[in-house]
């Protein structure tokens, strides 16, 4: 990282997203550049973002970019804490950073892959945060986000890898919220329905009220700007949402027969 990129502007707000390279997370990031914050971009594929950075004409002096797989706690960390020395106390962490793979358990070599799936959507939610929770308590603000799925409302045949892992971001950002309650941090859960990125593209299956990334991130900067709790963007999605969460098992599992799985991620090498 060179001086020039650490030079911040201490006027403007600062949010830190993971899994800036591609997809949601670069969405975001643009949409926050625009509006006049600072960023903090956070991905394994650096170069990725050095290069769209320099094609977007991004000022050197509002962004920093930072390596890390957030499968790995202490790269996840590690990163947090590079942020806090260099950049200072973001206004807001957007953990964003995933991965969508399928997985058949009843196959000994995909457990692997499900136990990855989980590491980078759970336990990277939870280490991404962590640097910043103690400080934002004692500065007495702050956000932190959390992107799950609408996937992680009820289980989806291949998908049970991606189900789990975002159900345990829907409960873990929950507890978060309570624990944070009367400290000024406010937590929000977003639940995005489909966006077409590449890890939606090979999706075998429809995907209705499909966003795109940009139209998703200027949904989701009004929801976070408020404040909110839980959100399922789009709208659409959210009455789907409340739909999947009443039916009763019997039923649900009646609509989800002979749904198209997710390709299992070995076969896809």
């Amino acid at each position: 990282m060179s001086q020039q990129q650490i030079a911040i502007s201490s006027r403007a707000p600062l949010v830190y997203i993971t899994g800036a390279s591609s997809g949601i997370g670069q969405a975001l990031a643009r949409h926050y550049y625009d509006l006049g914050w600072s960023l903090a971009l956070v991905a394994r594929r650096t170069p990725v973002i050095e290069q769209w950075a320099q094609d977007s004409q991004l000022d050197a002096q509002r962004y920093a970019v930072y390596q890390a797989d957030v499968a790995d706690i202490d790269s996840a960390c590690a990163a947090g804490k590079a942020c806090l020395d260099h950049q200072g106390l973001p206004a807001l962490v957007i953990a964003n950073a995933g991965i969508s793979w399928g997985v058949d358990t009843s196959q000994r070599e995909d457990l692997p892959a499900m136990q990855q799936v989980l590491a980078s959507n759970t336990m990277g939610v939870a280490a991404s945060f962590q640097p910043f929770i103690a400080p934002m308590v004692a500065r007495g603000s702050g956000s932190l986000v959390g992107v799950a799925s609408i996937a992680g409302i009820r289980g989806l045949p291949g998908h049970g890898a991606y189900c789990a892992s975002k159900a345990a971001v829907i409960a873990y950002c929950e507890s978060l919220r309570t624990e944070l309650k009367a400290s000024g941090v406010a937590v929000v859960t977003l639940l995005p329905g489909y966006v077409d990125t590449p890890l939606t593209r090979s999706n075998p299956y429809p995907m209705p009220f499909l966003l795109s990334p940009q139209e998703f991130a200027r949904r989701a900067y009004r929801v976070i700007d408020r404040k909110a709790r839980y959100a399922i963007i789009p709208w659409q999605m959210a009455l789907i949402g409340r739909v999947m969460n009443l039916l009763p098992a019997f039923i649900w599992d009646r609509a989800v027969a002979g749904r198209t799985r997710k390709p299992r991620h070995l076969s896809e090498h």
